[in-house]
């Protein structure tokens, strides 16, 4: 989910200082170095001065004579005892290894290093090893690839999501059931209420009303509360957005509401623009009516494209995109990319690929399944399996070849929507990118794209049986660590325990013979 911010964000890159130059650090201060000095040391003093007091203490705690009522202690346990105690071992560590188990495969994580990183890791005063200056070239990477990987595992908000009121509750009217679910739900309505206010709303008793309504749980009193906005201001975009979402009940009634957000909002953006530079609370109300004329344009282009007005959808973003180039993690050139296929407009659709699929972007299936579908297209209507047996793959195929496994490695979860094994249902309004959510997403709006292509699918299907069928699990977990220690800590304290009842004399000297040594 893009956060909204991206004209916040654009600004104050733009205003921050030059950073310092590669391989160049700024000099350090006294106190930075006495800091650093006592940081590496630390540990080593507090050990030394920990082995001084113990020594000084030995006399009042009596340390000899207690270490010797511990050996005596330890010399008179029976094998009894070491039988119950390796016994009783093994069954804790069975139950945490069971444990662990049965939540990484339901999480994907272990809860040993969840606890550890989230509550104990602060406690003990932690901190991320990998901040850094931002001007050095290490740190530079470790944060690009630290960015990479989070855009990956993040939830983002679906750039092709339907609407509540048209469409979902269409869903709703013929089966009675719910098709969103509550997380992709709340999901949503921290989205609104990051897109659609700030701090200075009290100053308008409208958006007052719209705070409340974007926390609200019940649809019903979403939209009376809408009402009571409009009712204090006529001109509240965010109250005709709400309505537009979530009360009409077609796309045409959409359309006319969001077309009244729309005049309210520009007149809204135009005066804030005016007003931006008099404090920080301004700038912060500029970021929010940007993001709620960003966001009305964008509906009004989806409103366009499902009514058959394509080229009036695209021509909205491209303008949009022109407009605010900060706001490119809004994703709205997927819009463009789909709305491009529908005119199979391949030179455009090309274009938009050759601008955003970048190393430096976050990737989507959108986009690695769109320059796919675009290489297969130049030769999927003559490719044959039998022929291509016989004579080898030419330069195009192996190209279209090539990008289908970089697709499929992307989200292996698509193919089996788009080759129709897995049935289609309503995307949610959040996706997990490399997901089943997202393929679903993906698979709803762009399978008609790839049945237009003669042999696309077919082409799809003989590279993805061929090479990733047994292995579409992608992307493959490893077992964390504390798995396989709990499962080696459970076996090593059986074996000891069985050979314990077995040969309980031997073990017994074994035993005290160790347990001796080490108090000695």
């Amino acid at each position: 989910m893009a956060d909204g911010d991206g004209l916040g964000e654009a600004a104050t890159a733009a205003a921050s200082p030059p950073a310092p130059a590669p391989g160049l650090s700024p000099p350090l201060g006294w106190r930075e170095r006495l800091r650093a000095g006592l940081a590496g040391t630390g540990a080593s003093l507090w050990f030394v001065a920990g082995l001084g007091l113990l020594y000084a203490l030995r006399v009042p705690l009596r340390l000899c004579e207690n270490l010797a009522a511990v050996t005596i202690f330890l010399n008179s346990l029976t094998p009894k005892f070491y039988v119950a105690l390796t016994g009783t071992s093994s069954l804790i560590s069975g139950l945490i290894f069971i444990f662990e188990w049965w939540y990484f495969h339901k999480h994907g994580t272990s809860f040993i290093e969840q606890v550890s990183v989230s509550h104990l890791r602060p406690l003990m005063g932690g901190t991320e090893s990998s901040i850094a200056e931002p001007g050095f070239p290490s740190s530079n990477r470790e944060s690009e690839t630290s960015r990479q990987n989070l855009s990956e595992c993040k939830v983002w908000r679906n750039p092709l999501n339907l609407f509540r009121g048209a469409e979902y509750r269409r869903y709703t009217w013929v089966t009675g059931k719910e098709p969103l679910t509550y997380y992709d739900m709340n999901l949503s309505a921290q989205d609104h209420q990051t897109f659609f206010t700030c701090d200075t709303d009290f100053l308008r008793p409208s958006d007052i009303v719209m705070q409340k309504a974007w926390r609200e749980r019940n649809p019903p009193a979403r939209i009376k509360a809408a009402y009571q906005a409009l009712e204090l201001n006529n001109d509240c975009a965010t109250a005709y957005v709400l309505l537009a979402e979530e009360e009409a009940t077609t796309i045409v009634d959409a359309e006319r509401l969001f077309k009244q957000a729309l005049k309210a909002g520009e007149t809204i953006y135009r005066r804030s623009q005016q007003c931006q530079h008099q404090s920080p609370q301004h700038e912060a109300q500029l970021r929010r009516d940007t993001n709620v004329l960003v966001y009305i344009k964008r509906r009004l282009a989806m409103c366009a494209r499902k009514l058959g007005r394509i080229r009036e959808a695209v021509k909205i973003m491209r303008d949009l995109m022109k407009e605010f180039p900060p706001l490119t993690m809004l994703n709205i050139h997927e819009n463009l990319l789909e709305s491009l296929l529908e005119l199979q407009a391949y030179a455009d659709v090309q274009a938009v690929l050759a601008k955003y699929d970048d190393i430096s972007l976050p990737k989507s299936a959108a986009i690695c399944y769109t320059a796919a579908l675009l290489k297969t297209r130049t030769v999927s209507d003559k490719f044959s399996p039998e022929t291509a047996s016989r004579r080898g793959l030419s330069t195009a195929e192996i190209n279209a070849v090539e990008a289908i496994h970089r697709a499929v490695e992307f989200n292996p979860h698509v193919p089996k929507y788009l080759l129709e094994m897995k049935s289609l249902i309503l995307p949610p309004e959040h996706i997990l990118k490399r997901g089943d959510s997202e393929a679903i997403a993906y698979a709803f709006f762009h399978l008609q794209h790839w049945k237009r292509i003669e042999g696309a699918l077919n082409l799809l299907q003989c590279t993805w049986e061929g090479t990733f069928h047994h292995v579409s699990v992608y992307p493959k977990k490893e077992l964390p660590f504390f798995i396989h220690f709990t499962a080696g800590l459970c076996s090593s304290t059986a074996m000891i325990a069985l050979l314990t009842h077995q040969f309980p004399e031997i073990m017994g000297v074994f035993a005290k013979a160790n347990t001796m040594e080490k108090v000695g």
